[in-house]
């Protein structure tokens, strides 16, 4: 069967967002290995046995192109880079278990609440063989100023297979970061003026000492963070931290 002009340009048009995605990394673990996907800024899917995991779904639909439907999704505060409404009414969210913090849960619709599992600050929950916990996630000082008040929204820690990963959210260098013990992966932002400078977000990662770190969601006022900087801040801090650089804005 000959393409027809309308089926060709879809195809290049799919070519085209799926050649946007960088190459996802694999770690291993005791059950097969962690699939990280970078998508865009503060957006990731994790997969993992089968399990989908869609972080903070934004950039529409065609920023999924060729990735598979997510089966849990974790949105981590009510801004619209991370609880993005146009986003999840685009992609498929029909088989998905949502996990977020209770402002969050205020914002879905009455569809999405249904699928949705409040985890506060604190506390914990299980999705198959996946521990989902949410520990604080804020700005310094946590005062009426703060643009993310503390007990808002989530970061996340997943034990999975073995494996312990932490995703930042929107914080700055707080103490609960600090005290985070075990990390095999992290996903940390730096973007001024909203969470941290690299200095900070370096001298936090040198003391928590992840075995793996990508700096994620480092787009801010108009510009990217010196993430090559960073790199360089916390190999000469923590040497034995593997900094792992991946490309979350196509075309900038």
């Amino acid at each position: 069967m000959k393409a027809t002009p309308v089926l060709f340009f879809y195809c290049i048009l799919f070519c085209s967002y799926a050649q946007n995605q960088p190459e996802p990394d694999k770690i291993p673990t005791e059950k097969g290995d962690l699939i990280v996907q970078p998508i865009l800024h503060g957006t990731m899917v994790l997969t993992w046995n089968n399990i989908n995991i869609y972080v903070d779904p934004y950039g529409g639909s065609q920023a999924f192109a060729g990735v598979d439907d997510p089966d849990i999704i974790l949105i981590t505060d009510i801004h619209g880079d991370h609880l993005n409404m146009k986003t999840l009414e685009a992609i498929n969210t029909s088989q998905a278990q949502f996990f977020v913090p209770q402002a969050v849960m205020d914002k879905l619709p009455d569809s999405m609440q249904a699928r949705a599992t409040v985890v506060n600050n604190g506390e914990d929950t299980d999705y198959s063989e996946i521990n989902i916990a949410a520990i604080p996630m804020y700005n310094l000082p946590d005062d009426e100023t703060s643009r993310h008040k503390k007990g808002r929204g989530n970061g996340y820690v997943l034990t999975l297979g073995g494996k312990r990963v932490y995703i930042s959210g929107d914080t700055e260098d707080i103490p609960e970061m600090r005290a985070l013990t075990n990390i095999d992966v992290a996903f940390v932002c730096m973007n001024l003026p909203y969470t941290m400078d690299i200095q900070q977000a370096s001298s936090a990662v040198s003391e928590f000492k992840p075995t793996i770190i990508y700096p994620y969601h480092y787009r801010g006022s108009g510009r990217l963070s010196d993430v090559e900087g960073f790199k360089l801040l916390v190999n000469k801090l923590s040497p034995v931290v593997e900094v792992r650089l991946k490309e979350w804005y196509p075309g900038n």
